[in-house]
């Protein structure tokens, strides 16, 4: 794929994410008391030079000089975790077509560096993302000595992203893309079949970024409750949706604590793979990105 189109599905990710009510997000008309709705559009125009250069310059460069473009308009830490995920992706989607593109992932993150990770840990740190702590083993505060895939193995148990690196997007690919491609299909707009993919994700993983916070069984509390509502019938019933503004009211704080970012920031991926494997105009059938 061309450069241009590969920023346009990671840019167009981003808004489609944030645009859509997702319960304990910002969107339209609902902020954070650090972030508004309009952070996340100035963040998602910001990235697309870095992520549309990530075929030419290493792994860890392009994530952290997205980073660094998103600070520059925003001055807060809007996207970390997307990027964490889209980067990869991009890089993938850069190379030549012939195989597809998970396959063409799971390369990239076999060919991290410990300079990726150097890049990245100093991205992290830029970024400042809440509820991290000390990890102990390669710690973001210290100059890590592995590459940037073992790294994110060894944080693999508390975070879904880092995760996402060892598994080769298995929770993207098997789950969240899934899910946008069935509730395309049956003919959901973009904004409804993101919520339906998210709760799905929320529903079937606790969200790491509450666990980080507040602690596992908090997290494992609210995906319960992501079950529940999506049951009731989420997007696609009266009673769904009652279920879904309730769910939203539940998890809003002064300090944004119950905020869901991973399963977010999951679905930002999700919606990168089906836009570049599919297209734009897609109702949910595959079409491998070339």
């Amino acid at each position: 794929m061309r450069s241009e189109e590969v920023a346009f599905a990671a840019q167009l990710a981003c808004l489609l994410e944030v645009s859509a009510p997702k319960p304990g997000n910002v969107a339209p008309g609902l902020h954070f008391h650090d972030t508004r709705y309009e952070d996340f559009l100035a963040s998602a125009i910001a990235i697309g030079p870095a992520l549309a250069a990530g075929g030419e310059r290493p792994l860890g460069d392009t994530i952290r000089s997205a980073v660094e473009a998103t600070r520059r308009v925003t001055g807060r830490n809007t996207n970390l975790g997307i990027l964490l995920l889209l980067a990869p992706l991009c890089r993938a989607a850069l190379r030549p077509a012939g195989a597809p593109l998970r396959e063409r992932l799971a390369a990239v993150l076999l060919e991290t560096t410990v300079a990726d990770a150097v890049q990245v840990y100093a991205a992290i740190r830029l970024a400042a993302p809440g509820g991290l702590g000390e990890s102990g083993a390669q710690d973001v505060t210290e100059a890590p000595t592995v590459t940037l895939r073992e790294a994110m193995a060894l944080a693999a148990d508390r975070d879904s992203v880092a995760r996402e690196y060892v598994t080769g997007f298995e929770l993207t690919f098997g789950l969240g893309a899934p899910a946008l491609r069935a509730a395309r299909r049956e003919g959901l707009t973009w904004t409804d079949a993101t919520v339906e993919a998210y709760l799905g994700i929320l529903a079937a993983v606790p969200d790491s970024h509450i666990a980080r916070k507040l602690g596992r069984q908090a997290a494992e509390v609210i995906a319960a409750r992501a079950r529940v509502v999506r049951d009731a019938g989420g997007v696609r019933s009266t009673r769904g949706r009652a279920e879904l503004a309730a769910f939203d009211a539940e998890l809003r704080d002064a300090r944004n604590t119950r905020n869901p970012g991973t399963s977010a920031d999951l679905t930002a991926a999700a919606l990168c793979v089906v836009i570049l494997e599919d297209g734009w105009q897609s109702s949910g059938g595959h079409v491998r990105a070339e």
